[in-house]
């Protein structure tokens, strides 16, 4: 009935299972739940290992690295059963009812996201950057994702046809950082995928520290270019590359091109200090996409 298939990199996975196993077994659904490490070698994985003395669990840890989104390429071709519910590993559940809420949609849907939350205080100052904006900026009620149903579905919390997903597959020749679901939302747009948005959040826990954060977004907006560039989204599918390419219209990409090459270091360093601010990192995200658009 349903495959859950979760991917980690460096983080302790088994509360997390053991909660799903147990709402699993309440239900009384027919499901395994597939697990795998992308080759951390971590400490942590001395607990995941008990993930598989769980009835219908298996934990794996890879070899060799293979990238986010191979890893969860490889989860779905192992999974037995139509119904995928993908996750993040790196998140705790707000509600008690999370399975429940996913096994109702199952019968009339292609994709369903539960969306993501943040918690009310940021775990320290050296992790505010993400904290923020997930919390500010990415958090959205479900109003909110059906403005764009598209656009808001994520891959961290979400449940899927089998046969949808293996229409489109997560594309593993990128290899940074970054807008994984911006493509393949995207083609769920292409293919006119029913799409049903609902309140069944996870809360992201692994927050990423400011210095960390930083460089995983430049590795981000690299990767939307070289998605708009290689023609694979349109530049109307990003805010981004949207905004972008009209102040480009008017020459304004070689004023912020320049603003990041003199400034870039003082908004970086801002960002990685004990309160960056949201605005700054506005101006960070603008400004280098800005450059990077220009060659």
């Amino acid at each position: 009935m349903l495959s859950i298939l979760i991917t980690i990199y460096n983080y302790n996975l088994l509360p997390l299972v053991e909660d799903i196993h147990q709402q699993c077994l309440d239900l009384g659904i027919t499901f395994e739940i597939l697990t795998q490490d992308d080759a951390s070698n971590s400490i942590h994985n001395l607990e995941n290992e008990k993930i598989n003395l769980l009835s219908n669990c298996s934990y794996v840890s890879l070899e060799k690295n293979v990238g986010y989104r191979e890893n969860k390429n490889i989860l779905v071709s192992q999974s037995k059963y139509e119904n995928l519910l993908i996750l993040d590993g790196d998140c705790i559940l707000p509600f008690p009812n999370f399975i429940k809420n996913y096994v109702e949609q199952i019968s009339d849907y292609e994709v369903v996201y539960g969306g993501r939350i943040h918690a009310e205080k940021a775990p320290s100052k050296q992790q505010l950057l993400r904290w923020k904006y997930g919390k500010f900026m990415e958090d959205q009620t479900v109003d909110q994702r059906n403005e764009n149903v598209y656009r808001a579905t994520l891959f961290n919390n979400t449940l899927i046809k089998k046969t949808v997903f293996n229409r489109i597959k997560f594309d593993s020749s990128f290899k940074k950082y970054g807008h994984d679901d911006t493509l393949f939302s995207f083609e769920l747009q292409k293919m006119k995928a029913k799409i049903k948005h609902i309140h069944n959040p996870v809360q992201h826990d692994d927050i990423d520290t400011n210095a960390v954060y930083v460089e995983k977004t430049k590795n981000s907006l690299d990767n939307l270019y070289q998605l708009y560039k290689k023609q694979l989204i349109t530049k109307e599918y990003s805010k981004m590359v949207n905004l972008v390419s009209r102040l480009h219209s008017f020459k304004t990409t070689y004023l912020l091109a320049i603003f990041y090459t003199i400034f870039g270091k003082l908004l970086e360093n801002q960002l990685k200090e004990n309160n960056p601010s949201l605005f700054v990192f506005n101006v960070f995200r603008l400004t280098y996409f800005s450059k990077i658009y220009i060659g």
